[in-house]
């Protein structure tokens, strides 16, 4: 294990270099590695990305008891190292191509990799309310992970935003420590699947407001409370809380690659179901992609299909 985290120990030229280590980038690895290719993983904070966040999961195949969603990030990443691909924690500052149709990435340390296809997985990260007093209160009552953070308002009443299968599991999640969850989602209807909304709709801990949103966060030392607007009406009230969690969705980190790969007017990697870019021999797999589905599942066969591509890509010639 040692020599795949010696970040010293760096080849000249990599086969595939994978940015991102969560679901998509770890399968990824596991594939190219499988198909002797040299593989560098390139990882901004540490393995699993939004996966190693979340508190169980239930729905992956193959694994019929719930597992932690850090628990199976581990087990995706271990399976990629022990197969013989590299780790370096960093970050991927820009990739640009170079001779002979070789990619170039620079990292935030000046230290640049040369490779011969790139497979982007670096996933997303939580979409804000972008409302007054929001960002004075992050890390001091608003939250984007139950798990991490649900723990610190035990007895204490929490707002959730949102409608998803995230909003709603995570809501739930947080009736374990909340003497109270009030969730306020914007439509009437909520996007979660069916069974997750009745598991909701029948906790007791939890109040709906609907259709309803957020306007304003406040409080003095610590957040007190939101402001909120019907949405049909225009009726606005205030909720006393003591955690705001807001599950609304995600932005992709695509921010380094403006310029480079084309982008979906979201910023998502614009991409076949072949995970095929707009620039050859540039892969994106998982969530920084725009597809219909985001699921562990989906992130993995995305980062199996790059996998196979940049191979094939590599076969074929640059």
């Amino acid at each position: 294990m040692k020599n795949f985290f010696n970040t010293d120990d760096l080849r000249d030229i990599y086969d595939v270099v994978i940015v991102g280590a969560g679901p998509a980038g770890c399968t990824a690895g596991i594939y190219t590695v499988r198909d002797a290719l040299s593989v560098l993983i390139l990882e901004k904070h540490y393995p699993g990305g939004n996966v190693s966040t979340t508190e169980t999961v239930e729905n992956y195949p193959g694994i019929e008891e719930p597992i932690s969603g850090s628990d199976l990030a581990q087990k995706f990443f271990s399976q990629a190292i022990r197969y013989g691909a590299q780790i370096r924690f960093g970050v991927c500052k820009k990739i640009e191509q170079i001779d002979s149709g070789l990619k170039l990435l620079t990292l935030d340390d000046g230290r640049t990799i040369k490779t011969k296809t790139v497979i982007i997985a670096t996933g997303s990260r939580p979409k804000t309310l972008d409302v007054k007093g929001e960002n004075q209160f992050i890390g001091r009552g608003i939250s984007f992970c139950a798990t991490c953070d649900g723990g610190f308002f035990k007895n204490k009443e929490i707002i959730v935003v949102g409608g998803g299968n995230s909003a709603l599991e995570e809501g739930m999640y947080l009736t374990r420590f909340a003497s109270k969850v009030t969730l306020i989602h914007r439509r009437k209807e909520f996007r979660a699947s069916k069974i997750i909304q009745e598991r909701a709709l029948a906790n007791n801990k939890i109040e709906f407001i609907t259709p309803a949103i957020v306007t304003e966060v406040f409080g003095e030392n610590k957040l007190e409370g939101v402001k909120i607007k019907n949405t049909e009406t225009g009726h606005t009230e205030t909720v006393k809380a003591d955690g705001l969690f807001i599950f609304i969705g995600h932005v992709p980190n695509t921010d380094f690659l403006e310029g480079f790969v084309k982008l979906t007017k979201e910023g998502f990697i614009s991409s076949n179901e072949d995970t095929i870019t707009s620039v050859p021999g540039v892969f994106a797999a998982g969530d920084v992609r725009k597809k219909g589905l985001m699921q562990i599942v989906t992130a993995a066969s995305d980062g199996a299909i790059a996998a196979k591509m940049a191979e094939k890509y590599i076969a074929e010639g640059l």
